[in-house]
């Protein structure tokens, strides 16, 4: 189900590959909860290259003992096609989330507590 933004853009999210989309960010970067990349689509775009190229970013936060806090970032292709041409979503389409990764952890994985 598209998640919607604040100016109204219905952002989608498809399964993809090893390159790009869910099945690209839930291997690399340990992101299995859909609950991250709608915290940061909810939010303002952080940055827009206004090519179709939108970049969120997240802060998640877990309390109590331990507690951390963690920066992530959801990048979208807001257009029929991807930069590269590679990947095309078909008319009136998007293709929607291409990556989401937590910016201050090694490798770029999440934690797991994010996934709870």
């Amino acid at each position: 189900m598209p998640t919607p933004d604040p100016e109204g853009r219905h952002i989608v999210i498809r399964w993809g590959n090893p390159h790009l989309g869910w099945n690209h960010f839930i291997y690399r970067h340990n992101i299995r909860v859909c609950k991250i990349r709608t915290a940061a689509i909810h939010g303002k775009v952080d940055h827009n290259d206004h090519q179709g190229r939108l970049e969120y970013d997240g802060v998640a936060v877990k309390t109590g003992p331990g507690a951390q806090e963690v920066h992530f970032k959801v990048i979208v292709q807001y257009a029929r096609k991807t930069k590269d041409k590679k990947y095309d979503a078909g008319k009136g389409q998007t293709i929607g989330v291409v990556n989401a990764f937590c910016r201050n952890q090694a490798d770029n994985k999440c934690l797991a507590w994010m996934n709870k």
